[in-house]
């Protein structure tokens, strides 16, 4: 997980050799200075808002919901305003990047999530609020793959892009775990506007700082924009997303879910045979025909999905099983934040001895053993084992992050580095997205919310072994 000419100023004017990369990265991480700092800094601290945007809110709810007067439905919006168009949009504004400049947009972004955030924060019914969410959404989908293809078309291909990279990766993984602390305590002492609040001013201090530091970015030429591929992926997106949230809430039985799930994947289904017959797609097929792109996308998809539902289950058998305090559970994905932090300062030593594609397919099937771990939880104790398991199973969590993007993002051409970072990007978003409501679902539905809970691990675990093991097979030949 929270990224046209590089700016000489900012990193070597040519990338090394990817053998001399490798070298390079194994005997020790480049350091970064100068420029390149501040550049760095800029986008992985809007990288990191957006992140924390996902998690702090989540304690809050219950708050948020008497104070604005929202039903259980309402709260269940809270997060699906949000969650909507930051994974709808994110391709289509990969695209438009490209084309009109992505220092352009990630500033026009930063300015519409820092409005968004603090119309969120002074929200006085229910529809200014989800409108404020809707909009925080709108801007992240503007922000996400913007701030990814300055980041990688800023550092070269090599030793700097991979400590770009980590560094990236770790903190977006930190901004998830910091949120779901932070939303307790700030909740707990000036109450739930201050979490709007304080991405309203996090947004802000980027804002100042990123138009002095960042560089325009754009393709050389200037294709038409594939709007029919815009508007059919992003509906698509947008269909299927509703569809699986709402199934999270009421189950997959409704005739809302079911149309919308019809038409989300009709409107996919559109999209490629559109990009198949245009001249300048959205999405370039001989692309995603890349094992690279494929494969790197698919370790993506299962590594952020599972994780996000794993941590979803894990709240709740922390809370209602084991009866431990919001700060408290807390306090445990604290401790997975900090061996994700010191993850993310080997990763790029571990990718630059056995390479991006190897590290990948290692960190899902790492990921997946020590999530299978977490079938020796008890009903009455496992705090101690939740906290190892969880935390070991980020360490590889993060790995995979890192790998994934640079599988997917390597070997690809500069002017197609948004249409990359954009998959990479969506793929982060909806994995985010969809995991909860496809797996999260099993754990109230399965007897007790304990035997729930095993379910929804128990399958987890197959799944990411699963994805290791098709993502080692299919990258071999890549």
């Amino acid at each position: 997980m929270a990224i046209e000419t590089p700016p000489t100023s900012a990193v070597p004017p040519s990338a090394p050799a990817p053998a001399a990369a490798s070298s390079a990265s194994a005997s020790a991480p480049p350091g970064l200075a100068g420029r390149a700092r501040l550049v760095l800094f800029v986008l992985c601290a809007a990288q990191f808002m957006v992140a924390l945007d996902f998690s702090v809110l989540n304690v809050a709810l219950p708050v948020l919901g008497r104070d604005l007067g929202l039903s259980t439905t309402g709260l269940q919006w809270a997060v699906t305003a949000f969650a909507l168009p930051s994974g709808g949009f994110l391709l289509l504004f990969g695209r438009i990047a490209d084309l009109y400049g992505r220092r352009r947009l990630f500033l026009a972004g930063l300015a519409l999530f820092g409005a968004a955030s603090l119309l969120a924060t002074l929200a006085w019914d229910p529809a200014s609020f989800l409108a404020g969410r809707a909009l925080q959404g709108l801007g992240a989908a503007v922000i996400v793959p913007t701030g990814m293809s300055l980041l990688t078309t800023t550092f070269p291909e090599g030793p700097l892009r991979d400590r770009a990279l980590g560094i990236s990766g770790t903190l977006l993984s930190l901004g998830f775990t910091v949120g779901m602390v932070a939303g307790g305590v700030l909740t707990e002492t000036l109450g739930w506007r201050s979490t709007m609040g304080l991405l309203a001013v996090a947004s802000l201090v980027v804002l100042a700082v990123a138009p002095k530091v960042l560089e325009e970015s754009r393709t050389s030429d200037r294709p038409r924009l594939d709007v029919p591929g815009a508007v059919s992926v992003t509906g698509g997106l947008l269909a299927l997303i509703y569809a699986l949230t709402t199934a999270a809430e009421r189950g997959f039985g409704g005739v809302d879910v079911v149309v919308t799930l019809v038409i989300g994947t009709a409107l996919l289904c559109a999209f490629v045979v559109v990009e198949s017959r245009t001249a300048a797609p959205l999405v370039s097929l001989p692309m995603l025909r890349r094992r690279t792109v494929a494969f790197g996308n698919l370790g993506g998809l299962v590594t952020f999905s599972m994780m996000s539902t794993v941590v979803f289950v894990l709240t709740l058998y922390l809370q209602e099983v084991l009866d431990l305090s919001p700060f408290a559970t807390g306090l445990v994905f604290g401790v997975q934040g900090l061996v994700s932090v010191v993850a993310g300062m080997f990763a790029p030593r571990v990718i630059g001895r056995i390479g991006a594609r190897r590290t990948l397919a290692l960190s899902l099937l790492g990921q997946g053993l020590f999530i299978a771990a977490l079938l020796g939880l008890g009903a009455e104790s496992g705090v101690w084992l939740a906290t190892a398991a969880v935390s070991l199973a980020s360490m590889f969590h993060l790995g995979a992050i890192i790998a994934y993007g640079l599988t997917v993002t390597s070997g690809v051409p500069n002017e197609e580095q948004g249409l990359a970072t954009g998959l990479v990007t969506t793929t982060q978003q909806v994995g985010l997205t969809v995991g909860i409501p496809l797996l999260g679902v099993l754990a109230t539905t399965q007897g007790t919310l304990f035997d729930g809970v095993r379910t929804v691990v128990a399958v987890a675990a197959a799944i990411l072994l699963a994805a290791g093991t098709a993502v080692a097979a299919g990258l071999r030949r890549g």
